[in-house]
């Protein structure tokens, strides 16, 4: 069911009062949630003796969310150095962050080799020689291509731009051995918002082939497997939530016949984002129009600027007007912002309570992928981010944007190259 019974309970007694002291529109996560989710993902893998969840900080890039996941001792994924510097700056280095970066530049790399040091996740075996030197250890992206199949999110492995392909893997980590490398890791992310827990398992069960085949070849053994993220939310009313506890038997069993037939076995990473924090939070907004044409239009103070998924995807973000779940609902509306864009709209011919203006109108499901995909197109402003807290408080954790923010590339020293 898309926002938990319990976030909803809590959040409806205090909306209006939120609302009133914040203003809309705004993002609003849920403290006591996230934390419900990284304890049950850490109780799954109990029985590993190396299990390690890295949060992938692209589903929610905000310091005061990062900070709750480090307690409950995860690491960090990160993709670009703007999110490495994020992690480090909340007290993480080394071996907590796994950088998994594409199409990287050199001076990336220098940037994540500095003395604090990260998890090099390396993306294509051409990467290899610009390091700016050897790591201690060193993980290489493993695209299966026609061994496998995506879903339709990441779509076919074979046409995806990340990873190392199935005929280069062996040479990659040969490549790393020459140049000194002694300790190895190996990763995967073939699917998106996967709710079918097979799928997990069976890429846990391909990395441990692979492993076996490189061990049996080169010699070396494998600190960690990483299945990558990809677990699913139930987005509508009508969706299963993903079965991780039958995920972590299948898996935590293939581990254990992996140790028996060779003595040793690896750990298990995964980067999971949307399944941490994606069902625990909620874009919150204010009907402001209505509009009677070829459809019925209710418009908001947010915009697909705010989230970008319902509008880029066709995804589907379960909607309830606050207050109003007493009351029928009537014919199909639009849910639209102000966007100079026509898919600039979170629902599409959806039933809906008859609102009124200054109705507020909750969005489920917008905790991972909502403001960190959020954009300025029209010179929209990104809203604030808040934290119901367990106590009951509401803290702001990110300010709205303002106009100062969205002109400040515009105040630089002139410069100009001369004509030649």
């Amino acid at each position: 069911m898309p926002m938990s019974h319990s976030f909803r309970k809590r959040l409806s007694a205090i909306l209006p009062d939120i609302v009133s002291f914040f203003g809309t529109p705004f993002h609003i996560y849920d403290e006591n949630g996230i934390c419900n989710t990284c304890d049950t993902l850490n109780a799954a893998f109990r029985p590993l003796e190396k299990f390690r969840e890295y949060f992938a900080v692209k589903a929610l890039p905000n310091p005061a969310i990062m900070n709750i996941v480090r307690k409950k001792g995860f690491g960090f994924d990160c993709s670009s150095v703007p999110e490495l510097v994020l992690a480090r700056k909340i007290g993480s280095h080394g071996a907590d962050i796994m950088f998994t970066s594409n199409n990287t530049s050199i001076e990336q790399f220098h940037q994540a080799m500095d003395h604090r040091g990260c998890i090099l996740n390396l993306d294509d075996i051409s990467l290899i020689p610009k390091l700016p030197r050897v790591p201690e250890l060193i993980c290489f992206r493993y695209n299966p291509g026609p061994k496998r199949s995506g879903n339709h999110i990441i779509g076919n492995p074979v046409e995806a731009k990340y990873g190392v392909s199935h005929d280069q893997i062996q040479a990659a980590y040969e490549k790393a051995i020459q140049m000194g490398v002694k300790r190895f890791g190996i990763h995967t992310m073939l699917a998106s918002n996967e709710r079918n827990y097979t799928y997990m398992v069976e890429t846990a069960d391909m990395l441990l082939k692979i492993i076996t085949e490189l061990h049996k070849n080169l010699g070396i053994t494998f600190e960690f497997i990483n299945i990558g993220g990809g677990l699913g939310i139930p987005y509508t009313p009508e969706d299963t939530p993903f079965d991780l506890a039958a995920m972590a038997r299948g898996i935590i069993g293939s581990l254990a016949e992996f140790k028996e037939k060779h003595g040793w076995a690896p750990g298990l990473y995964m980067e999971s984002g949307r399944y941490i924090t994606g069902p625990h939070g909620v874009l919150v907004t204010s009907v402001i129009n209505h509009k009677h044409t070829y459809r019925d239009y209710v418009g908001v103070d947010a915009s697909m600027s705010a989230l970008m998924r319902p509008g880029m995807y066709g995804s589907y973000h379960h909607v309830h007007v606050h207050g109003k779940d007493h009351l029928p609902v009537s014919g199909p509306v639009d849910v639209v912002g102000a966007l100079c864009e026509n898919n600039d709209k979170f629902a599409i011919q959806r039933p809906l309570q008859k609102t009124s203006e200054g109705d507020i109108l909750v969005i489920h499901d917008t905790g991972a992928h909502g403001h960190s995909m959020g954009f300025n197109y029209n010179g929209h402003l990104r809203p604030k981010e808040l934290m119901l807290k367990q106590d009951g408080s509401v803290a702001l954790i990110r300010r709205a944007e303002t106009m100062a923010d969205y002109f400040a590339t515009l105040e630089f020293v002139p410069q100009v190259m001369p004509a030649p």
